[in-house]
């Protein structure tokens, strides 16, 4: 039996011990919001808006593609609205993932690195309250960067382009307080289609001692699935990928709001991501820990 086991067991029966008052949810997040990475990764994310608004006070929105057809960067001035559609648009493929993955990737494997993790569950914290502490702040703090990004960026937008309706690439237009609440639709499918990224990270981060591992490896297999989902040669395949479904928030942004692709989307993500944690959490509970 391991120490941890031992000492965890002999806790049980202390007066006054409580399992589910370990590692509080208040302290594991203050914890995290100290890290330097924190700082940085939120750093990064407010100061994209503004280079985007830099970069179309020099080189402008766009004329279209090849095909002269509008899209939605070419309407990125139109209105605040747009400008957070548009920074939302740039970041969902690759930018918005890297927080995810760092904050769950990370959670774990940090503290193994820093051989600390032994001397919480030695506190003791059962290993189920350690894991979903861990796990619930990491999701707290990307579910708050999915946020972040386009509350600066509507709010920079407005101050450099006004406020007013969403213009549609399409043709039309959506009033400014409809356009809010759609592109805070889609802030939420974006944050539910990367629960596969959070629990590939998360996973990884219980199994390895090394965090660049799991957050690296987290980033890659979704960059994975991403150039599969390129493949056209796979066919109806490509509807079990989740990348397949990254963009179907672009539906919350037409004329009349399209659910369809969201929820097949959502499904396939939140599948994908209960058996991670699953696996995360069976794989921790009998594991030795020795680091």
């Amino acid at each position: 039996m391991s120490t941890t086991s031992t000492l965890t067991g002999a806790a049980d029966s202390a007066p006054g011990y409580r399992a589910g008052r370990t590692l509080p949810l208040r302290v594991e997040a203050l914890r995290q919001w100290k890290r330097r990475r924190t700082l940085i990764m939120g750093g990064i994310l407010v100061a994209l808006p503004f280079v985007l608004i830099a970069a179309f006070a020099i080189g402008g929105a766009g004329d279209g593609d090849r095909n002269g057809r509008i899209t939605l960067m070419d309407t990125a001035t139109a209105s605040g609205a747009n400008f957070a559609a548009t920074c939302l648009f740039v970041s969902a493929g690759f930018l918005l993932v890297i927080p995810v993955a760092l904050f769950c990737g990370d959670t774990i494997a940090s503290e193994a690195s820093w051989s600390s993790l032994r001397y919480l569950l030695a506190a003791p914290v059962p290993r189920s309250r350690l894991l979903a502490s861990k796990l619930t702040v990491a999701l707290g703090f990307s579910a708050a960067a999915m946020v972040l990004l386009p509350i600066v960026a509507l709010a920079a937008g407005t101050v450099a382009y006004g406020w007013g309706p969403l213009q549609l690439p399409t043709g039309g237009s959506v009033p400014a307080m409809d356009a809010v609440l759609r592109i805070g639709i889609a802030v939420a499918f974006v944050f539910v289609s990367q629960l596969v990224t959070a629990g590939l990270a998360f996973w990884l981060s219980t199994r390895t001692d090394a965090p660049l591992g799991a957050v690296g490896g987290a980033v890659g297999l979704t960059i994975v699935g991403n150039v599969l989902d390129a493949v056209t040669a796979l066919g109806d395949w490509r509807d079990f990928l989740p990348a397949h479904w990254q963009f179907a928030w672009i539906d919350a942004l037409q004329p009349q709001l399209e659910w369809g692709g969201m929820v097949k989307g959502a499904a396939i993500s939140v599948t994908y991501a209960l058996v991670l944690f699953a696996l995360a959490f069976r794989g921790f509970a009998r594991k030795d820990i020795v680091s």
